[in-house]
């Protein structure tokens, strides 16, 4: 069973390249990048943004003679530390930067602009054989996934945990929905040096976290990977299995896998392109690109690059990706930093 995402997409290795000379300059939203000049840029970070990178870099290099490039998606946190460290031009991120990275990008001398490029909603996800299953609120994922939840091996094992949290929060969170059902708990989720899992955490957990004086975490007994096609697999090869991907990647493999509801409060919402664009559905976040600003000055191929992210036609790689595009304002807005910067 292949369940990997099918995007076109070249990993070329590359060295470190020497600077080009300045001659930037910002297109037009719906600027051709005709006529531009070659050279090479390397992109890491946020396996959740890879997709939508790859293919504007594919775009861009069919119509950029000699342009080459490398992107690969490690994770978010990965990402920021090769890019404090001068070892990238661009890096995927689904969270904002921390201020421990951004220190270390200080202190290493490194520059840079953060622009938001698409907007993602976690997608709580099972296998399509689930059927006992189909909304889960907060507390409940708190439940079964996080920090209290360690050593438990059943769906049910959970169930007085959920209802003291109930009884505890319910006011200000929703009610769990236990009982959950008397079968094996396998769970496959993005590790911690993924911008998802810091993402879920922060709009899941945190707060239930603070009221039961408990870390933000999740369990540690679980599968963790911070690629999302093997958190997909593992989903799929077990029909009582629980975990969570970025949108897109549910979305490109809901043949084998499904997504639940989720209940932040205000009742059960599916993650759909509409419920993450309005925020009605309770776990969408913002993806970003950071871009080394004197690597984008030094070196013409990665100006020219973001350039062609930003316009219209580059931009269309995020709604192509799976991901929810951002409102005209907001995309002004990432053209505007992009700009100022």
């Amino acid at each position: 069973m292949n369940v990997s995402r099918q995007l076109p997409r070249r990993m070329l290795p590359l060295a470190l390249v020497g600077s080009l000379a300045l001659a930037g300059c910002v297109t037009t939203p719906g600027a051709s990048n005709d006529g531009a000049e070659g050279g090479s840029i390397i992109v890491s970070g946020s396996s959740t943004v890879e997709p939508i990178t790859s293919l504007v870099a594919e775009d861009f290099a069919a119509s950029t003679d000699g342009f080459d490039y490398q992107v690969d998606g490690p994770g978010t946190g990965d990402g920021f530390a090769l890019f404090c460290d001068g070892a990238t031009d661009i890096s995927d991120a689904s969270r904002p930067i921390k201020d421990e990275e951004a220190a270390a990008c200080e202190e290493n001398g490194i520059n840079y602009v953060e622009l938001k490029v698409a907007v993602d909603g976690i997608s709580v996800v099972t296998s399509t054989a689930n059927d006992a299953v189909s909304c889960l609120s907060f507390l409940d994922l708190y439940a079964l996934l996080g920090p209290e939840s360690q050593g438990f091996d059943n769906w049910s094992d959970a169930n007085d945990l959920a209802d003291e949290l109930s009884s505890e929060l319910g006011e200000d969170f929703g009610a769990a929905h236990a009982p959950y059902p008397d079968t094996t708990l396998e769970v496959t989720a993005p590790g911690e040096e993924s911008g998802t899992y810091d993402s879920f955490l922060e709009l899941v957990f945190d707060d239930i976290a603070e009221a039961r004086s408990t870390d933000s975490v999740a369990r540690a007994d679980y599968t963790a990977s911070a690629d999302d096609n093997v958190i997909v697999e593992g989903i799929s090869g077990s029909d009582t299995s629980l975990g969570w991907v970025g949108f897109a990647f549910f979305e490109e493999n809901a043949d084998v896998i499904k997504a639940l509801e989720v209940d932040g409060g205000d009742g059960c919402v599916s993650p759909t392109t509409e419920t993450i664009a309005s925020n009605e559905y309770p776990i969408s976040r913002d993806l970003f690109i950071y871009v080394n600003t004197d690597k984008a000055a030094e070196n013409q191929a990665v100006a020219d690059f973001v350039d062609y992210y930003l316009s219209d036609d580059g931009i269309a790689a995020v709604a192509e990706a799976g991901y929810v595009s951002l409102t005209p304002e907001l995309l002004e807005e990432t053209r505007s930093a992009w700009e100022g910067r």
